[in-house]
């Protein structure tokens, strides 16, 4: 098919495109079979759901209307204000894109008046209406967040819900939110709240044919919830950041179908440049007096490892969470990527072989586990919520700590053994020695003072209760529990033609990746000035993977204010060294 035909009517983009070119016959066909997968893989909803989410929407529309009714009676507005008061809906991420899928939540934006605040208004009176709806279930309010919102089920459907409110008195159905001047005198999370919808309205006018986006971008998300780099509260890539890089690939190749620009994504990315920007458009400077993404002017912009930056004034950094090890991390997946694709686009390879899950638990020798716990699921919900947030700050710790020679890879899923008998959760961070750093005899990464500090951070917790506790423990690849394979009890091991890793064959040859880790002390939390974490009338059994033990059983922990102390030490040695038992010893003192 000749590319003259296909050519787009205007330049997208900061630069011209890379190719015009439109698709052969065989692109035509790949596309049609990536189409075929992607529907067989459940990625789309049914017509059924599509329904009942419009109609949670403008339930949802109800409620926040007759709640800003009810606040500006109460103010004593005048009775003409409360018939005119009103508050308007407005969906972004994924569902506004268009790529959401079956049970995926509904991120959504509430804009109300000048009179009606989040704090107060939002966080107490609007949480109060919902918590006596019995549509609503697992309301969880987090006002402390980069972008403040409250989580719950609406019937059923997920709802992330944020509030902005405008310099209007009044706020009319038809506002449109892409004008600049809604950011008038608001204050800088009014402007995140607000830039959600501004970016997802920006980015589907700044793409060349938004079908070909979104089946492409609908196809990245899946790839990378596959690879284990979906993440943005852990330091990989969120929907926003995913969406952003597709759009550019899409800009770069006007006229390329879905197929075309998943290979095209891996191509472009495999040799971008980091940390070079990624833009659909000039930043704008304008005169309302909010920071735009600047590292000419702003030496923390100079920081940031991957910048992916909005289209939508102010122009900021979707991707500040990425560190040197997740970047690390999506660089190696995006390198699999591409060779999947080069074997596709030659028929060595099938589309399945492209969303080949990650082995997580395979590719590394030491990781790190982090159980959480907590008195009720309700409990649990919140404590999870925060306890990995802030994992990414443990990645940058360690960075930090040892000079990025000790690499941290989080791994951004939730396990829970099915066999306690308490709300229980844990996550997993992969360890390795930085490639290419020797390996000096004797040389040792000591954390105890990281792990302190990132205790220390969690425990901080506003909304702690008694029950809420967290145990991080060292665990070698033989000792990693049960409950986080699928078959529940065994690993599968690799077979030796699938390459995982896009540096196998480096790997292969080394001996081993020069760490080791020693621990000393159980792993508990850090005492309280006030009152101490207590684990209320319920038994947990905490893995703990380092002991003699590891064949399924657990430690039973009964403890009353715990006063314990924490050793940890990553430190070089030979291969052999890594198959002896690792030595930890528990100390535990319970106080009267």
């Amino acid at each position: 098919m000749g590319s003259d035909a296909l050519l787009s009517p205007r330049q997208h983009g900061v630069t011209k495109p890379l190719s015009l070119a439109g698709p052969s016959e065989a692109d035509l066909l790949r596309t049609k079979k990536l189409n075929k997968f992607l529907v067989d893989a459940g990625l789309y909803e049914s017509k059924e759901e599509a329904a009942k989410r419009k109609e949670v929407l403008a339930r949802i529309k109800q409620i926040v209307v007759d709640w800003v009714k009810q606040l500006t009676r109460l103010r004593g507005y005048t009775d003409q204000m409360v018939k005119d008061a009103n508050a308007v809906i407005f969906t972004f991420g994924s569902y506004r894109l268009g790529v959401h899928g079956p049970k995926a939540d509904i991120d959504t934006l509430c804009v109300g008046p000048s009179y009606v605040n989040r704090d107060e208004d939002f966080f107490f009176v609007l949480h109060d209406i919902l918590t006596e709806m019995e549509e609503v279930t697992e309301l969880q309010p987090v006002p402390d967040a980069h972008v403040p919102l409250m989580k719950f089920k609406f019937d059923g459907i997920s709802i992330d819900l944020l509030y902005a409110s405008i310099s209007l008195l009044v706020v009319p159905d038809d506002l449109d939110i892409s004008d600049v001047s809604v950011l008038n005198d608001v204050d800088e999370p009014t402007v995140r709240s607000l830039n959600g919808c501004r970016v997802a309205d920006q980015i589907l006018k700044h793409v060349p044919n938004v079908e070909h986006f979104r089946t492409t971008l609908r196809c990245l998300k899946f790839w990378a919830k596959k690879r284990g780099v979906y993440s943005n509260v852990t330091g990989f890539l969120g929907g926003v950041n995913w969406a952003l890089l597709v759009a550019r690939v899409c800009q770069f190749y006007p006229n390329a179908v879905p197929s075309m620009l998943v290979s095209r994504f891996f191509r472009v990315y495999t040799q971008w440049r980091w940390p070079n920007p990624v833009m659909l458009c000039a930043i704008e400077e304008e005169e309302l007096g909010f920071a735009v993404w600047d590292p000419r002017k702003n030496p923390k912009d100079r920081t940031h490892h991957m910048p992916i930056i909005t289209p939508a004034y102010p122009g900021m950094n979707s991707s500040y969470n990425v560190s040197t090890s997740t970047l690390r991390v999506m660089t190696e997946q995006i390198l699999f990527g591409n060779r999947v694709c080069e074997d596709i686009e030659i028929n060595k390879a099938q589309w399945l072989a492209l969303f080949e899950p990650y082995v997580f638990f395979e590719s590394y020798r030491n990781y790190l586990q982090v159980d959480i716990v907590a008195a009720n699921t309700d409990d649990l919900r919140s404590w999870k919520g925060w306890v990995e947030s802030r994992l990414r700050q443990l990645t940058l710790m360690i960075e930090r700590d040892t000079l990025g020679k000790l690499q941290c890879h989080p791994y951004p899923h939730e396990y829970s053994d099915p066999l306690k008998q308490c709300s229980h959760g844990a996550f997993f961070m992969g360890l390795q020695r930085k490639q290419g750093e020797a390996i000096l005899e004797g040389q040792q990464f000591d954390i105890r003072g990281t792990v302190d500090e990132f205790r220390h951070s969690v425990n901080m917790y506003v909304f702690w209760r008694p029950g809420m506790e967290i145990y991080v423990s060292h665990v070698r690849r033989k000792q990693i529990p049960s409950y986080v394979f699928p078959n529940g009890h065994n690993r599968t091991r690799l077979p030796k033609r699938v390459s995982q890793h896009p540096f196998e064959e480096f790997s292969r040859k080394r001996k081993d990746d020069g760490t080791r880790v020693q621990q000393n002390g159980s792993l508990s939390p850090q005492n309280r000035d006030s009152v101490s974490p207590v684990i209320v009338n319920h038994s947990c059994a905490v893995q703990e993977s380092n002991l003699e033990n590891v064949g399924g059983n657990s430690q039973i922990f009964e403890v009353v204010e715990p006063k314990v102390e924490v050793e940890m030490v990553l430190e070089s040695r030979a291969a052999g060294d890594l198959e002896q038992k690792t030595v930890m010893r528990l100390g535990m003192t319970s106080m009267a």
